[in-house]
């Protein structure tokens, strides 16, 4: 038998192909999305109208909002900092400088850094 025929016969043999990748994916965690009772929902209004009514257009605030996972249930939560380019009232979410979009319903906390 050839030399290269016989190494042949103890190369790796991989019948799980592709299956650390899927146990990966399922040991990732992803939260689950919170709920906001009305009053913490009626507070991001007054926020976000104290937004459109001020006299620098781009002002610069901090989110936290819900990231959904395009691959299962569930998400993340992640915390933004940047200045806004526009309120986009149509599209019911936040468009910042940097391209960076939010829509208004993930959002579970703003803080207004510098108006």
């Amino acid at each position: 038998m050839p030399l290269l025929e016989r190494a042949a016969q103890f190369a790796p043999f991989a019948a799980l192909t592709g299956h650390g990748a899927a146990l990966a994916e399922t040991a990732r965690l992803t939260d689950s999305k919170i709920n906001l009772a009305d009053s913490e929902r009626s507070e991001l209004d007054q926020m976000l109208q104290q937004l459109r009514s001020q006299f620098n257009p781009h002002p610069t605030i901090t989110l936290v909002y819900f990231q959904p996972d395009s691959r299962k249930a569930g998400g993340t939560y992640c915390e933004y900092t940047g200045t806004i380019k526009r309120i986009e009232e149509d599209q019911q979410q936040f468009l910042f400088v940097d391209g960076t979009i939010v829509p208004f319903v993930e959002v579970i906390g703003m803080e207004i850094v510098e108006a």
